[in-house]
């Protein structure tokens, strides 16, 4: 089980990603915020992020304008934060076009973290990034050469992201690990044991995230960009974060919105083990929702 480190002094606790044993912030900075900020709203959140002890940002080309956004915000701080990034792109070629303009975009000559992002089926994503000519080569390469640190994917079913496990001995696995998904649909669990079984350092989605969008749901448009309903009472989210860092995980990014960030940090200052009534309270929360994820197929 990861520990928190104590070695530097900082306002978060930090966990150790890798072999190298890097003092990850347990809580992430999600880049997608930023498209629903201008420049210098994001200057203002990235600096009180990195105030605050964040250390772990993480962004994707398909999030709009955000790496555009990050990189001039970041580079006062970029020595000393670790950068995921990721690509979508299934070949070599295009993985290795979208790695040269993320790098560019993000003012840096290396990621701490590239990965590949939301793999949700075996054949279409797994098999093609792992095919002759597929992304995996330009990871690799980018890796040899520095301009990668560590190699990594998202998932989104646990089919793929047993599969990729299967393939490859990745640094890391960003998954969604989620109390309501977890509790009332077993999703997760096999993830989670397959990552530490293989050595893969485990990073969490979608820990903030209540259940689905209802129809016509009047905060919709308040929180966007996120996809999911989150959940919205700084109670509820401490406990939910609370649960995913005792999976337990080394860092949990926080949903896409600046007033859901905000409250994440304060949970992240003082992220205690759940006690036996507040497991049961997440539980009960648990069977009402419709969680964002479907049960695994088996």
């Amino acid at each position: 089980m990861n520990v928190p480190d104590t070695s530097s002094n900082t306002r978060l606790p930090r966990r150790r990603y890798g072999k190298e044993a890097i003092p990850l912030s347990i809580l992430g900075f999600p880049g997608i915020m930023l498209t629903i900020m201008d420049e210098s709203s994001a200057r203002e959140i990235v600096a009180e992020a990195v105030e605050r002890g964040v250390n772990y940002f993480d962004v994707a080309p398909t999030y709009g304008d955000a790496e555009v956004k990050l990189g001039p915000a970041l580079q006062p701080y970029r020595k000393d934060v670790f950068l995921a990034c990721k690509t979508t792109q299934h070949a070599r070629d295009g993985a290795a076009a979208e790695l040269k303009r993320s790098l560019e975009r993000l003012c840096t000559d290396r990621l701490d973290l590239y990965q590949l992002h939301a793999l949700a089926d075996v054949e279409k994503d797994v098999d093609a990034v792992f095919a002759k000519g597929g992304a995996m080569e330009t990871f690799l390469e980018a890796k040899r050469s520095g301009q990668v640190r560590h190699v990594g994917f998202s998932a989104h079913t646990e089919a793929a992201a047993l599969a990729a496990l299967e393939r490859y001995d990745f640094d890391s696995v960003l998954f969604p690990l989620n109390f309501a998904c977890w509790h009332k649909h077993n999703f997760g669990p096999r993830v989670a044991e397959a990552a530490r079984r293989k050595g893969a350092t485990l990073l969490a989605l979608k820990a903030m995230a209540r259940e689905k969008w209802p129809e016509d749901d009047p905060d919709r448009a308040r929180y966007k960009p996120c996809w999911y309903k989150p959940l919205v009472d700084a109670g509820e989210i401490a406990l939910a974060l609370r649960f995913t860092w005792g999976v337990p995980v080394v860092a949990a990014v926080s949903a896409g919105h600046p007033e859901l960030f905000r409250m994440a940090l304060d949970a992240a200052a003082a992220p205690s083990p759940l006690n036996a009534d507040e497991e049961a309270t997440l539980l009960s929360l648990a069977r009402s929702l419709n969680p964002i994820f479907d049960p695994p197929a088996d």
